[in-house]
């Protein structure tokens, strides 16, 4: 599974121009699933993302996870991060799960980050959906949980 995560003042997702998430300070977080990728996957990206220090100790110093300052948490469901752009003008998602998959991944991830993390919304799997964020920093990682063999 990949997570592309972006340290935030505020992010929200509209669909179709209503709003279906919303937060304050902390992380709006890409995530795709793999073929391949099962809950294994999930479990060990949901781990390292709640963990992963990337706001401010009181030193000034990236020291503190997402847990740790009980910032907002905003899943949005994005299939073209598992993109192969390695040959020519125009990717192919063949890397992605497929829908189905991609979508049980998503709300599984989903249900687990809700289980863990209180404050967590999500944007609409499938939909045309419409992201604002104010990027802090900016900080944006890429984290990647490589498909099962």
């Amino acid at each position: 599974m990949i997570a592309l995560l972006q340290r935030v003042s505020e992010a929200s997702v509209r669909v179709e121009g209503q709003p279906v998430g919303q937060i304050g300070a902390g992380l709006m977080v890409l995530l795709c699933a793999e073929r391949g990728d099962t809950e294994k996957q999930a479990d060990a990206l949901l781990k390292r993302l709640l963990g992963y220090r990337v706001f401010y100790d009181d030193n000034g110093k990236m020291n503190l996870s997402l847990t740790a300052v009980n910032g907002g948490l905003l899943l949005v469901p994005q299939f073209t991060l598992a993109a192969d752009t390695n040959s020519g003008t125009r990717p192919s998602f063949s890397p992605a799960a497929p829908p189905d998959e991609g979508r049980r991944l998503f709300d599984y991830f989903v249900a687990q980050a809700k289980k863990l993390h209180g404050a967590v919304e999500t944007g609409v799997f499938g939909a045309d959906m419409k992201v604002a964020l104010i990027n802090d920093g900016p900080v944006t990682f890429w984290l990647q949980v490589p498909p099962a063999a």
